[in-house]
């Protein structure tokens, strides 16, 4: 693959030839481009986005600033989580899919 990579690349084409290597260059760097940077982002977004349609009351979340809480009510943008007696309500977008409190982590952070 290196070889063909290299043979494409340092061939000194004629002139009006060597359209088809570059264009199959280009190609094969949007390529890499797409599977290796667009692909695993919509994949995470898509991931995020399951999360926070299946949130429910009762589900314990973590935010992406680290707070740790349970859901107490939600409505289609916010949420209210209850964090040792206060309640505190923040956007969907700013809870963590990755993260999920246990119930050690909600009562460490008290």
């Amino acid at each position: 693959m290196l070889n063909l990579f290299a043979r494409l690349t340092l061939q000194s084409a004629a002139p009006g030839e060597g359209g088809l290597s570059f264009f199959l260059l280009i190609g094969g760097m949007f390529l890499i481009m797409y599977l290796f940077m667009i692909r695993p982002q919509v994949k995470k977004q898509k991931e995020a986005k399951t999360f926070r349609e299946g949130l429910k009351k009762g589900d314990k979340v973590v935010s992406i600033g680290g707070i740790h809480g349970k859901v107490i009510d939600m409505n289609e943008r916010t949420v209210l989580m209850q964090i040792d007696g206060a309640k505190i309500r923040i956007d969907k977008t700013a809870l963590n899919p990755a993260g999920e409190a246990s119930e050690e982590d909600i009562k460490a952070n008290t």
